[in-house]
């Protein structure tokens, strides 16, 4: 069995989010009337400048803002008519904020993503724990301090944590941060190799369209397009959506789109 398939839970999840609006309380709305269905084993990219909403349409689908209109389901469930703890058998998160590490190594950190699945007086088992870090490059770092490592090493650690959650349902705001381009690539290639449902969202709109099943656009908290990255990725859309001018080709490896971009000076 692939490493990557013993990380997983028993079947991807299907997410629907309907009418979907969230705003701080007497502030004005972040994202208004979101309306996308990923299928079971689909991976999703969200991408869109900075402020288009990204991260607050992420936390509506996790349940950490409570919509102000709309509903998100996930396999047809109210995922607020679902205990916290049942949720979190079956959706794992990757922030883009480090968690506190409170003096712990990698692998405690890792072996925290059993939480939802151990009882008070169980013991965990070990081998999901290593073959995450196994599948993150992190088996040498084991034992390290978690504070003692860079940015990109602690973004892979969470990306383990959240993987040995074994999710039916994985989602990660902004996870490729920090990494070099290799763990970039390899961190991408992963997550759309997961037999699982992938919701990223990723400023980098080539990787985006090298590896996502499909795009949502966001622009000012709206949703824009929505569809496969070589439909919804037009120069027409990134000039738009980025105010930057775009060339598009087909990469000669993938066939999947390739972006280069350029100012306006004219504009």
């Amino acid at each position: 069995m692939d490493l990557a398939q013993q990380l997983v839970g028993a079947r991807p999840a299907r997410l629907d989010a309907r009418g979907l609006s969230w705003g701080p309380a007497g502030g004005a709305p972040i994202i208004t009337d979101i309306n996308v269905s990923v299928a079971a084993g689909e991976m999703l990219a969200v991408v869109g400048p900075n402020g288009a909403g990204k991260s607050s349409l992420l936390r509506c689908l996790y349940r950490f803002h409570r919509p102000t209109a709309g509903t998100v389901r996930l396999d047809g469930d109210d995922i607020w008519a679902v205990r916290p703890r049942a949720l979190a058998r079956r959706v794992a998160t990757v922030l883009q904020e480090s968690a506190s590490d409170f003096g712990l190594t990698v692998a405690e950190i890792v072996e925290l993503g059993l939480t939802p699945h151990v009882g008070r007086f169980s013991t965990p088992s070990y081998r999901p724990i290593e073959t995450a870090l196994a599948l993150m490059n992190l088996t040498d770092f084991a034992a390290r301090n978690f504070a003692s490592l860079s940015g990109g090493e602690k973004q892979r650690v969470m990306i383990a944590r959240a993987l040995v959650q074994k999710p039916d349902l994985i989602i990660l705001d902004e996870p490729t941060n920090h990494l070099d381009i290799r763990h970039q690539l390899e961190v991408l290639d992963l997550l759309s190799r997961l037999p699982t449902t992938v919701i990223v969202s990723l400023h980098d709109l080539a990787l985006a369209s090298a590896h996502a099943d499909r795009v949502l656009v966001l622009e000012d908290g709206k949703q824009i397009q929505l569809g496969q990255p070589l439909d919804v990725l037009t120069p027409e859309t990134v000039r738009r959506t980025f105010a930057v001018e775009a060339a598009i080709d087909s990469h000669p490896s993938t066939g999947r789109p390739r972006f280069s971009f350029h100012l306006d000076r004219n504009a």
